[in-house]
């Protein structure tokens, strides 16, 4: 390779916007260094993720990975999606403090088939090579796997935190977890991956499709890592499980409402991983909120506008502003206000429990969630607030009576 001082400064200019948001790359100058060679030889960079079909639906902190990508494609370089179907009969050990439950054929295929058709709401598709790696994992005959994993020593493995946590505290790892980094280290093989880019959750794995590559006589990849999107409750990484997530497929207001609930101090993430805005734009935004010359609340309504538009289009971002502002600052209800039939079956001598209301109304997923939107202050009726978990009504009041759970959820209560 050349080295960095002979690289062309449009070269290096691209390197910097790549670089935006990033946690890490490795080797340093890597980066630099490959889009270099690439225009050299002509060719497009193959920059590599892997998915393991885990989960259906793609969330702003998974998006964050995939706008990178566009972000490669749109200088003309080739992105390759690896779905694990193979590796997902493992299961990833990344972060695990347990075995991680394997997954049914008939899940992963389900999934799989959800993943590829919302990448194409981020990535271009004409741009984009989806393969699964069952199509070489599974032709390994048990005498491939044994020279593979010659090439990974146990040492190098148990270096991983989450492995070494569990064997220091005598918890149980499979053997097949073992084989999970070295599974995705072959994929860059296979496909002679140039960049692979993942979570800083996925550092091992990713550098162990270098040393992969390096044994088998390939150019190392260069590792580009994204930091992790902390969800909507400011402490822990989005995740659709922990429900601190917001789908990039949810409805326009759904996810401006979701976006506005997040604190200040976040606004600054979200802003350089989820929106185009200028680094320097972004800083003076945030500049000006801190001395008090703008309202911090309208910075973040900027940011809702801008991410809604990047997936539903800038009319629909203008419309779930006008209408959250509208309903918070205005005290108005929502133009639309779904109605919800509460049946007699909920009700006990013509009365009905609060937490069974809620639950029955669909805003509360159980007694327990119920109690705890209450607790919380967070459930009115009818413009009054309701305090008292043991709380009962009277069925035949209710009718046409307006529900309010948080700050968005608003729902009409049919009994007849």
């Amino acid at each position: 390779m050349e080295t960095a001082t002979t690289i062309p400064n449009d070269i290096l200019q691209q390197a910097e916007r790549l670089k935006r948001g990033t946690a890490g790359v490795i080797p340093e100058g890597g980066l630099e260094e490959k889009l270099w060679k690439a225009r050299q030889e002509n060719r497009p960079l193959r920059i590599k993720l892997g998915l393991d079909p885990t989960a259906p639906d793609i969330h702003l902190g998974f998006a964050v990975v995939l706008r990178k990508l566009r972000q490669f494609q749109d200088l003309g370089h080739q992105v390759v999606i690896i779905v694990g179907d193979y590796t997902a009969l493992i299961g990833d050990p990344s972060g695990r403090s347990t075995t991680r439950p394997m997954l049914s054929q008939e899940e992963i295929a389900a999934n799989a088939r959800t993943y590829v058709e919302q990448l194409a709401r981020i990535l271009d598709r004409e741009r984009t090579e989806v393969r699964f790696n069952s199509e070489w994992l599974g032709r390994l005959t048990f005498a491939d796997v044994v020279h593979l994993a010659a090439k990974m020593t146990v040492a190098q493995v148990l270096q991983r935190e989450d492995f070494a946590n569990r064997y220091a505290q005598g918890l149980p790892i499979g053997l097949h977890e073992l084989l999970y980094p070295l599974a995705q280290a072959y994929d860059s093989v296979v496909i002679k991956a140039d960049i692979e880019m993942g979570g800083l959750d996925q550092t091992f794995n990713i550098l162990a499709g270098r040393d992969l590559q390096r044994e088998m006589g390939q150019e190392p990849q260069v590792a580009l890592f994204m930091p992790l999107l902390v969800g909507l409750d400011g402490v822990k990484k989005m995740s659709k499980s922990l429900g601190n997530y917001v789908g990039i497929t949810e409805p326009p207001l759904d996810m401006y409402g979701k976006l506005m609930s997040i604190s200040d101090a976040m606004m600054r993430d979200y802003f350089v991983l989820c929106t185009d805005v200028p680094l320097e734009e972004i800083e003076e935004l945030l500049q000006r909120a801190s001395k008090g010359e703008i309202n911090p609340k309208d910075v973040k309504r900027r940011l809702a506008r801008e991410i809604v538009a990047i997936y539903h289009g800038a009319k629909a971002a203008e419309e779930a502003d006008i209408e959250w502002n509208r309903v918070h600052a205005g005290g108005e209800l929502p133009s639309d206000v779904p109605e919800v039939a509460v049946g007699p079956e909920q009700a006990r001598e013509g009365r009905i429990w609060i937490c069974r209301l809620l639950v029955a109304a669909g805003v509360a997923k159980s007694n327990n969630e119920a109690r705890r939107l209450i607790e919380q202050g967070g459930v009115e009726l009818d413009g009054r607030r309701v305090q008292d978990v043991n709380a009962e009504f009277d069925m035949a009041a209710l009718e046409g009576k307006l529900l309010r759970v948080g700050a968005r959820r608003f729902v009409r209560i049919r009994t007849g």
